[in-house]
């Protein structure tokens, strides 16, 4: 092999830092994203969230699912609503949680299918 063969071509760094730069989502976006990820970064919000794909359900289902207090649940089911992940519907005295959106229901999936796909590699790895 050549010495001329282990040098790389030649590469526009700029051009390209400024192409990504120039697709960046705004600054207030990136912000707003890292926050909805913060929301998800709790396995009990993850478990409750993963519960709601399934069927809504209130607060006395989820306690008794999570085996927490129903007070714990009300607190997890305030930052999710706070961050438009779940939405609730009255029925008479009872309040029924569900996920907002097909997102929020895409967003779990994709994250499921990521995590089982990367422990596949490393399992066969």
């Amino acid at each position: 092999m050549e010495k001329k063969d282990l040098i790389p071509e030649e590469h526009d760094h700029k051009k390209t830092a400024d192409f990504a730069r120039s697709h960046l989502p705004s600054e207030d976006d990136l912000f707003a994203l890292a926050e909805l990820f913060k929301v998800f970064s709790d396995s009990t919000r993850i478990r409750i969230m993963c519960a709601l794909s399934e069927t809504e359900m209130c607060v006395y289902d989820i306690a008794e699912l999570l085996g927490a207090s129903q007070s714990a649940v009300s607190h997890q089911l305030r930052l999710l609503r706070a961050s438009h992940l779940v939405r609730t519907r009255r029925d008479g005295k009872n309040i029924f949680y569900a996920l907002d959106d097909d997102h929020v229901n895409a967003i779990i999936s994709m994250g499921l299918e990521h995590i089982r796909h990367t422990k596949g590699e490393k399992d066969n790895g």
